[in-house]
């Protein structure tokens, strides 16, 4: 568990550090906990805030020693009210208590003082709702995330920013640019940060840069079906020393092989993401830990 100082709140190793720590000795899973009225009823559950939560924590029970993440998605939850967002709580406190790593998938975005309250919410140490790390839409320009990106490095916690998406509308605006994609500067702007990290961790001394195994603190989200589009748009991820959360593996049609393909060099820093794939084989929990072996065993990690 982590450790208090006096009056400071917890004290936590940089996210990037503790996820690599994870995936090395985990594998490079992310089991997304997506509680589509589908799903629900397919396992006996009503589609209310109640049924949220024994779903999530029946997935976290399951997943939780072989999973290196989750990642609840908060629209799910969002859709039931005040209920939803107290389940959500809930399940957030219980990946805590577990010291299971957590991205709340809630691709949060905008400007000012409302970008800083969307981080203090997500971030911030004491927010019912914080977790280990949190999606961000950088589409009001890059810059505009700086509340989160600062409060993320002070808390110890991550972020992962949209960069080049598997939609197809995705692409009109990522894609944009040429040589000088949106896509591409989105990468080169979370390079950036990671290199300050990191050469804030050097600069501090061998025991602080210890541990981090080149990833920084400021991911990505990156298709796992984009296919050839980061190499067609000059996109070298391996060099920003990004972690690389994945959504696409499974049910959306991506396998191992085609993330090893995608992401090439950049492939051990990606933590793959499946959802429905994994969920639809509750609600059992072993039959959700047997899907998740599976996948594990597809992505080349056990």
């Amino acid at each position: 568990m982590p450790e208090h100082g006096a009056g400071t709140g917890p004290v936590r190793a940089p996210f990037g550090q503790r996820l690599r720590r994870t995936m090395d000795a985990r594998g490079q899973l992310c089991v997304g906990i997506d509680p589509h009225p589908a799903l629900l009823a397919a396992w006996g559950l009503n589609d209310d805030a109640e049924a949220l939560e024994r779903f999530s924590l029946t997935v976290l029970e399951a997943v939780g020693e072989q999973a290196a993440a989750v990642k609840p998605q908060v629209a799910l939850f969002e859709r039931h009210g005040s209920a939803g967002l107290a389940a959500l709580e809930r399940v957030l406190a219980a990946c805590a208590d577990a010291e299971l790593l957590s991205i709340a998938d809630a691709k949060r975005g905008d400007i000012g003082s409302t970008m800083a309250a969307y981080a203090d919410a997500w971030l911030k140490d004491g927010s019912a709702l914080a977790a280990d790390s949190v999606t961000l839409s950088p589409y009001l320009g890059f810059e505009s995330l700086r509340p989160a990106l600062d409060l993320a490095a002070a808390s110890g916690r991550g972020v992962f920013v949209l960069a080049l998406t598997s939609n197809p509308e995705g692409a009109s605006v990522q894609h944009a640019g040429g040589d000088r994609s949106v896509a591409a500067r989105i990468v080169e702007a979370a390079a950036a940060e990671n290199s300050r990290e990191l050469g804030r961790a050097a600069a501090a001394g061998p025991g602080a840069a210890s541990g981090y195994g080149g990833l920084g603190s400021t991911g990505l989200v990156v298709g796992a079906t984009v296919g050839s589009a980061l190499a067609g748009l000059g996109i070298n991820l391996a060099a920003a020393h990004t972690p690389v959360l994945a959504p696409g593996l499974g049910a959306q049609g991506a396998t191992g092989a085609d993330l090893r393909s995608t992401f090439g060099p950049a492939y051990p820093n990606v933590l793959a993401t499946s959802s429905r794939d994994i969920l639809r084989a509750g609600p059992e929990p072993a039959a959700l830990r047997d899907a998740a072996r599976r996948t594990l065993e597809e992505l080349g990690t056990s």
